[in-house]
This record gives C-alpha cells, sequence and structure tokens, in this order.
C-alpha cells in the first residue's frame, strides 16, 4: 500500500471533435456542447499537468475513433506491467493501438488480451491497492476477468455483478488508501457489500448521494501528500459537501458535465502510472 496513488505519469488522448456527435451512450437527451467539453478536458490536463506536477503523455486524437479520449478502458496498468485490454464495444477495439505503443516506448511489460471470448474496459476494473475487483458488466465478462488475474498473479482478483450503470466505476472509486467512495443507489449499495463480502481486507467507505459523482481520481505526490479530483459543487452540490470532509486531502474539484452526457467520468480520462 506504501506506493498506492503515487504515479509520475498521466498517459491521456487528445480528444476528437467527433466525439460531441458520435460517441457511444446510454442517453441520447442531452447534446454535448463541443465547446463545453474541450474546455473540461483542457482543465483535467492542466491540473495533472501544471498544478500536480504529472509527466502527462497526449496521444493524438482520431476521428475515427469518437470515444478515444476515454483512455482508461484501453489498460490496466499495476507496476511495471500493462495489459492492454479487449474493450466491450467492437467499436473501440482498435483504440488500444496507441496506447499499446505509448507503454511500450514507456518501457512497461505488455500483456495483451488476445483472447475473442474476452472483453474487458478498464472501466470496470478496481485496484485497491491490495487486490483487484472486476466488475462483470455489459463490456467486461469473466474470461477477461481470468486473463486479468492471470496477469497480475501477486494480487487477488474478485469478480463483482454490475447491475446498472455503464461500468464498476461508474459508482465507485477509490478515494484515498483503505476507502472506497461509493453511490447511494441499491445498485451501488449491492455490490459494496458484495465487496465486502469477497474481500479479507476491512475498507472504510465514503458515501455519496449520487453514483456518478463516486467516481474520483485519487493520488499520494510528493509534496502534496493526498490529493483527490471530484465533481464540482455546481453539478453534484450535496456529494462534493460529502467529499470537503476529507481534510487531509487536497481536494481538487474538475467538472465533468458534458463528458458524462456519454457515460465519460473523471478516471476514464487518463491511465496513471509511476516510472
Amino acid at each position: 500500500m506504501s506506493d498506492f496513488g503515487k504515479y509520475t505519469h498521466a498517459i491521456m488522448r487528445a480528444m476528437p471533435a467527433s466525439l460531441s456527435t458520435a460517441a457511444l451512450r446510454s442517453d441520447n437527451v442531452s447534446p454535448v456542447d463541443p465547446l463545453g467539453v474541450q474546455r473540461e478536458f483542457d482543465h483535467y490536463v492542466s491540473v495533472l499537468r501544471d498544478r500536480l506536477g504529472l509527466q502527462v503523455v497526449m496521444l493524438p486524437a482520431d476521428e475515427e475513433l469518437p470515444d478515444c479520449v476515454f483512455v482508461e478502458d484501453t489498460a490496466v496498468v499495476c507496476g511495471s506491467t500493462a495489459l492492454i485490454t479487449r474493450p466491450g464495444a467492437p467499436s473501440r477495439r482498435s483504440e488500444t493501438v496507441a496506447m499499446k505503443g505509448a507503454l511500450t516506448e514507456l518501457g512497461l511489460n505488455i500483456v495483451e488480451m488476445n483472447d475473442e471470448l474476452a472483453t474487458m474496459d478498464g472501466g470496470d476494473v478496481l485496484f485497491t491497492g491490495k487486490e483487484f475487483f472486476v466488475g462483470l458488466s455489459k463490456r467486461t465478462n469473466q474470461r477477461g476477468a481470468e486473463i486479468l488475474a492471470n496477469t497480475f498473479k501477486d494480487y487477488a482478483v474478485s469478480t463483482i455483478p454490475v447491475e446498472e450503470g455503464l461500468h464498476l466505476k461508474s459508482f465507485c472509486s477509490m478515494a484515498g488508501p483503505n476507502l472506497i467512495a461509493i453511490g447511494s443507489s441499491d445498485a451501488a449499495q449491492k455490490a459494496l457489500k458484495v465487496i465486502q463480502q469477497m474481500s479479507d481486507c476491512k475498507y472504510e467507505k465514503l458515501t455519496v448521494p449520487d453514483d456518478r459523482a463516486a467516481n474520483c481520481v485519487y493520488m499520494n505526490l510528493p509534496g502534496k501528500g493526498d490529493v483527490l479530483l471530484h465533481c464540482t459543487p455546481e453539478v453534484f452540490p450535496e456529494s462534493t459537501k460529502v467529499f470537503e470532509r476529507l481534510k487531509s486531502h487536497m481536494l481538487i474539484p474538475v467538472s465533468n458535465q458534458e463528458k458524462m452526457k456519454v457515460d465519460g467520468a473523471l478516471t476514464c480520462l487518463s491511465v496513471l502510472l509511476r516510472i
């Protein structure tokens, strides 16, 4: 756990203009504001690079891949090993090519999920620093979870049914060492109960009223300590009040309002690693 959250690099991918009109989405009601979504992205990059001092590796956008900005789904990195996933949506599978290239260039050991029966989105993978929980969802299946377990043999891997939402991390994430941020819906609480039953570890929980607000980005950085990127009070005022109880954290509200319209979350935008 001592190295949990101690990142030096973030791999990101520039946002294609096609995201606003062609990205996969579960809700077609709200149009994406192209300028607004780009402002959100630029602020996220600035926070990681300028405020927190991470080395940001920016991959080029691909207009033929409207979801490519959501790089989290293409790789799971733990220590010096990177598992290149096989995303559940066939239209997203070629997104992994650029990610594999970037991780190879950074010197990581690459494992590829080549089994045609396997699917996995990184958004379904919750690493606690002690073990993995893998959401079985519309995008990730049991075979994908088995390949992850075989890749990271030093860690226990448990599967969690995802009954609502796109991914496991659509309603939970790590908000600190041993601290799971979790939404309040019945589906989120049911998943938390399974996590607690499956694990030998005892985790604290931080319950927020809004499921989507439970997705946050935790880091432990030199000179800054515990850092948490979380929802903004303009979008989720009650959930923000819960995060503000974390007095020992550097709290950084980051807007994600436009990307939520295409099922994007804060963790989706980067693959964090330590080199």
